[in-house]
């Protein structure tokens, strides 16, 4: 069977949505202009966290996705609906036992350096991607072997049909299988790349480039967009100004300054506290990027103690509650809800998980199963990071909450970058190493069993925590074979079960935080990343 489309997929609901999105997607349509000239301009973006680890296959962290989007390019997108479209691909087939699937690239593809695009490279990468990535995982374990056609078509061949082989090219987020040079994408899975080229909408300008200061990138101009309208992660990638600063601003009331003093155009995740003023201010907008919203999770390392210990882990779970945690964090109720599903609350395969978890403290049964358990009072390594306005809170309630239950915690605090770093490292907490941190992912990163990275239990080859559960690995292949629905939403409920067992994270609740832009800027495109395609700057249109 021959595809040049896909019917749309079975579409998440947004988590419950309290803030108005602005007419984000609409204003996104509406200035979609594919013939019109690039504006001689700079957009300048304070992103979220700063930035070191410009390698987003080697972490999932979202600032290191962000600048994938920016210099590279992927096989396939999202839009804004949840359904697959091709990106780079032309169009592919597929078997009529559906193990073989061969694609075809667009024509005059080509790296930022001129060299064209082939299937070699899209190979490389791939391979690099699915031994870092958890959809990836599995998608490498039912592979048999791929193949080079010609130098724009290849072939991937299964050992038995592999259902999501189109979400896993075309997932939106952490980690996105981005396409690079054959030479870089050689790179060892667990080694940082050290150059940056793509074949995306942005250059990244390396002699610009400031750590800890700013990241420039260039409209490149030999960048080929898709005909359709921006759409998610989709669509034309049409580039409307001549460069993009990323400047790294770590206090959260000097970057309200800068926006104010229009210094910057875009805060890509202001503090929370600081909303209220900013949605009452002149010339400044108030733009839902994310519509899914994101989930707060406690992470625990699996190799060291005393999280090795699967009472230890649980007795953590009784002691964390949602709700102080939200509130101290987020603050304002309209951003944020508590949900006890493993699953984000508005996804397909939410559930009640009952008894299983809660998402309120006990402290009372927390400490009497961390008396039944092998604990021996040794520190807690818990990090924290200081410069990350939106969990920079949490770590703090959750290290009081733990002691309440009877555990000792030692708080590590550094800045986000560092923490990224540190939590790829398997030491023991007392030699650079750690027992616990506290992030965030967007809902479309968790949403279900497979492209969930708290779930991949692979031991050494999965994700930050590293714990090993032939068991769980069983469950999500199942899932990945079912076709059926009813099967699926089973499957789902029995890995929740088992997830909340053997306590693979602690969920802390769900919130939503807008960006602030000012109203000088249009075309924002609500996607599973931030992505700064089809942005125009022009005059405020309501200036005196």
């Amino acid at each position: 069977m021959k595809h040049d489309r896909l019917s749309p997929a079975n579409v998440s609901s947004p988590v419950r949505q309290r803030l108005p999105l602005l007419g984000a997607l609409s204003l996104a349509m509406m200035h979609w202009l594919p013939a019109m000239p690039a504006v001689a301009d700079t957009l300048r973006i304070v992103p979220a966290s700063n930035i070191t680890v410009l390698d987003p296959i080697w972490t999932t962290a979202y600032a290191s996705r962000n600048f994938g989007y920016m210099v590279f390019d992927t096989l396939f997108g999202t839009d804004a609906g949840g359904a697959i479209k091709p990106q780079m691909v032309q169009d592919w087939q597929t078997s009529d036992d559906k193990k073989t699937w061969t694609f075809t690239l667009r024509e005059g593809l080509a790296f930022s350096d001129g060299a064209p695009v082939t299937s070699a490279d899209v190979l490389a990468s791939l391979k690099r991607w699915m031994a870092r990535d958890t959809l990836g995982g599995l998608m490498a374990g039912a592979l048999d072997h791929d193949d080079v056609v010609n130098d724009r078509t290849f072939k991937l061949v299964f050992r038995t049909p592999f259902g999501p082989v189109l979400e896993a090219l075309g997932k939106p987020s952490s980690n996105v299988p981005f396409i690079m040079p054959k030479r870089i994408a050689d790179t060892p899975a667990d080694t940082p790349i050290k150059e940056i080229i793509g074949s995306g909408p942005y250059v990244f300008e390396t002699e610009k480039f400031r750590p800890g200061e700013s990241l420039w990138f260039r409209k490149n101009t030999a960048y080929k967009p898709r005909s359709e309208p921006p759409s998610g992660t989709a669509g034309g990638k049409q580039v409307f100004v001549d460069e993009v600063e990323w400047k790294i601003i770590r206090d959260p009331q000097t970057q309200m300054n800068a926006l104010l003093a229009n210094e910057v155009d875009i805060l890509e995740q202001p503090a929370f506290e600081q909303l209220p003023t900013l949605g009452k201010t002149p010339h400044v907008q108030l733009i839902n990027a994310q519509p899914n919203g994101y989930q707060f999770m406690f992470r625990f390392n699996f190799i060291q103690p005393p999280f090795n210990d699967e009472k230890v882990r649980q007795a953590a779970m009784l002691a964390l509650g949602q709700e102080p945690m939200l509130r101290t964090q987020v603050g304002q109720p309209q951003y944020y809800r508590t949900c006890a599903s493993l699953f984000p609350c508005g996804t397909p395969y939410a559930s009640d998980p009952g008894a299983a978890f809660t998402g309120k403290a006990d402290p009372a049964r927390a400490k009497a199963l961390l008396q039944q358990s092998g604990y021996k009072g040794e520190p807690i390594v818990l990090l924290r990071p200081t410069d990350n306005a939106t969990i920079g809170k949490l770590p703090l309630v959750a290290q009081q909450m733990l002691q309440q239950a009877g555990f000792k915690v030692e708080m590590m605090n550094m800045d986000w970058q560092s923490l990224v770093s540190r939590r790829a490292k398997k030491d023991a907490p007392n030699a650079g190493g750690w027992n616990a941190f506290i992030s965030a992912w967007g809902a479309e990163d968790i949403q279900n069993p497979l492209n969930n990275a708290m779930l991949n239990a692979t031991g050494d080859k999965g994700w930050f925590g590293w714990q090993n559960d032939p068991q769980l690995e069983a469950l999500k292949a199942r899932f990945a074979a079912a076709t059926d629905d009813a099967v699926k939403q089973q499957l789902a409920g029995e890995i929740q079960r088992h997830a909340y067992q053997v306590v693979t994270h602690v969920p802390l609740g769900q919130y939503m935080i807008p960006a602030a832009v000012r109203d000088t800027v249009s075309g924002i495109v609500p996607a599973g990343a931030q992505v700064y395609w089809n942005i125009r700057k022009g005059s405020a249109p309501n200036a005196q």
